[in-house]
């Protein structure tokens, strides 16, 4: 479990990676805002697909 969420981080910090070079390339307000809630869902949708699951109790 622990090598899954080291190499979902991995590739969250590998599109973070990316998307700061394009900022830096094309220092643009609105792409930087796109980027931006992109990253938010990403980051999102990382925290509930890892996060432990509670087993339901009886």
């Amino acid at each position: 479990m622990i090598r899954k969420r080291l190499f979902a981080f991995l590739a969250f910090l590998s599109l973070a990676g990316f998307f700061s070079v394009v900022l830096w390339f094309v220092p643009r307000v609105d792409l930087a805002g796109a980027i931006l809630l992109g990253l938010a869902l990403a980051a999102y949708d990382l925290w509930t697909q890892l996060r432990p699951r509670r087993r339901p109790s009886a």
